[in-house]
């Protein structure tokens, strides 16, 4: 049962980063609403780095998954998921495990949320601003280039 264990090990650092990320998106919250640029691209460069590694963690757990399916023939790798290897185990920790990751990923939607609609407020703010400021003859930023930059070099 060593997959089993394997699993166990990747799932509670994913908890741990999940938590994280929670923190990281609470914080970030704070920092977009009182409007420090800065500390926002520092949380998005935290961030970047917290991903990645969940995203590695992920593709562990999915291979560890895999061997797992391999040792239980009656299931095919697709069938087998926490629920189903907690069932089959027994494992309460597993489920315990299991219950924490899905009420993590709810949290971490939920700030993803709440923060995008800051940013989306944010963003109509200063549309509204720069509509405002040009209706008495600003300058116009330039448009941003659209399309494709092609090399005249063969």
């Amino acid at each position: 049962m060593k997959p089993l264990v394997s699993i166990k090990k990747i799932l509670l650092e994913q908890e741990k980063c999940c938590n994280a990320l929670v923190a990281l998106l609470q914080r970030e919250r704070t920092h977009l609403v009182d409007f420090d640029v800065s500390a926002v691209e520092a949380l998005a460069k935290e961030k970047d780095i917290l991903l990645l590694r969940l995203r590695l963690l992920e593709e562990e757990r999915q291979r560890l998954t895999a061997a797992l399916a391999a040792e239980w023939p009656a299931l095919r790798e697709g069938e087998v998921t926490l629920r189903a290897i907690a069932e089959r185990t027994g494992d309460a920790e597993l489920s315990g495990i299991r219950l924490k990751l899905l009420s993590l990923v709810q949290s971490i939607e939920d700030l993803n949320g709440f923060n995008r609609h800051l940013i989306d407020r944010s963003l109509q703010s200063v549309r509204t601003a720069a509509g405002f400021i040009h209706s008495f003859g600003g300058n116009r930023p330039a448009p941003a280039a659209n399309g494709t930059l092609l090399s005249r070099e063969t």
